[in-house]
């Protein structure tokens, strides 16, 4: 089976996470052979191996460019590989694949009411006309692909109300030997700014509107008057500066943490190297997300795989991923992510027993078992299966 993967969206998040531990899984496959379309930033962190090809595209003027692209030149590119399947990475499928296509879909903003709405309020049009757009290419993607894989049961059938093709949910995976692999601890610079005596949340993201940081942020103060005395840490992998991803702007955010008083209480460590995340991770004492939007959430079954409970705002995804191993609240609603993180602080009993549950459920996601779905979801396609048959 000879396999043409497009990566070419592959620059932050989910994308970048999803093509380094697939690599890896394909390079140890004798019968399964790929050609990769990297942008050649990521070519020399992904290894080498005698079953893959990269080729190195470096696509100018960001998504629309990258789409015009691709409609034009991925067609010829796919043919001239020989590969019998195309896998489209990036959201977006290409019309008319020349083989049968497989696309993965993990944007849930192109479905997200609330993130509409979230825009709307911000007076953010810009992003709000982009998400437009790529939304409606992003449905015209689901019908132009043989079958669209979601990374998790819950966005799978939210992708479905579209009525448009054929989609299933295959969960994205977890490697415990990649993520633990460094044994050096954590680093001094950030052992620095810890404080040993608080109680430590910890929260994994770059800055972006849907992962709803105001809400978490709002949620400090009533945490630590209910706690009285006791100090109270939120460790967060961005710097919440003017502008963080370039995309989304973090004014306002910067802005609430002085308005609440609880600089003090916020630490910015900016991002943190994959291979040191366990060590901050188990530094901390309760993993927090208050995400109105998700599709899977790989930081979630980190903080699994290093035993912390998690308290999550209450979507269909975070209880897919999670399920005993969390406690839920209200998307946005500062008081009852602040219930629940207090309930957590004065029960032992309670916090063990999510620990044991996120310990176990992190095991349940990995990487073999995802390319192994893919893989058989590839040779059904490529057979004409009338089961995965195309649903224009």
């Amino acid at each position: 089976m000879h396999l043409f993967i497009n990566c070419l969206a592959a620059n932050l998040g989910s994308g970048l996470t999803y093509v380094h531990n697939i690599v890896p899984q394909i390079a140890a496959r004798a019968e399964l052979r790929a050609t990769l379309a990297v942008p050649s930033k990521l070519r020399n962190s992904l290894g080498s191996a005698r079953t893959i090809s990269f080729l190195e595209m470096d696509i100018a003027a960001g998504a629309a460019g990258r789409f015009c692209w691709e409609q034009s030149y991925l067609r010829s590119v796919v043919q001239g590989s020989g590969a019998e399947v195309l896998i489209s990475a990036g959201n977006f499928a290409l019309w008319r694949s020349p083989v049968p296509q497989i696309l993965l879909s993990g944007n849930c903003l192109y479905t997200c009411a609330d993130f509409n709405r979230d825009l709307l309020a911000r007076r953010a049009y810009r992003i709000w006309a982009d998400t437009w757009i790529r939304t409606f290419f992003a449905r015209r993607s689901v019908r132009w692909a043989d079958c669209t894989v979601a990374p998790s049961q819950a966005f799978a059938e939210t992708l479905q109300s579209w009525g448009v093709g054929k989609v299933v949910g295959i969960h994205h995976g977890f490697d415990r030997e990649i993520f633990f692999a460094d044994d050096g601890g954590l680093p001094a610079a950030i052992q620095e700014q810890i404080d040993g005596d608080a109680l430590r949340l910890i929260f994994v993201s770059h800055y972006n509107y849907y992962r709803n940081f105001e809400t978490l942020l709002r949620a400090v103060p009533y945490i630590k008057e209910r706690l009285g005395g006791r100090r109270v840490q939120l460790l967060l992998t961005c710097k919440l500066g003017e502008k963080d991803s370039g995309y989304y702007s973090a004014k306002a955010a910067r802005g609430l943490i002085r308005q609440l008083g609880i600089s003090g209480d916020v630490v910015e460590l900016g991002a943190v190297p994959y291979y040191v995340l366990q060590h901050v991770i188990r530094a901390c004492h309760i993993y927090v997300t208050a995400a109105y939007a998700e599709t899977f959430a790989h930081p979630l079954v980190e903080a699994m795989a290093c035993g912390l409970p998690v308290v999550a705002s209450d979507l269909p995804v975070h209880r897919e991923i999670c399920g005993d191993a969390a406690v839920y609240f209200p998307r946005f609603s500062p008081q009852m992510l602040a219930e629940r993180v207090v309930e957590l602080e004065q029960s032992l009993a309670l916090r063990e027993k999510l620990s044991d549950a996120a310990l176990k459920r992190s095991r349940d996601f990995s990487w073999r078992d995802h390319l192994d779905q893919i893989v058989g979801l590839a040779r059904r396609l490529k057979r004409g299966s009338v089961e995965y048959a195309h649903a224009a």
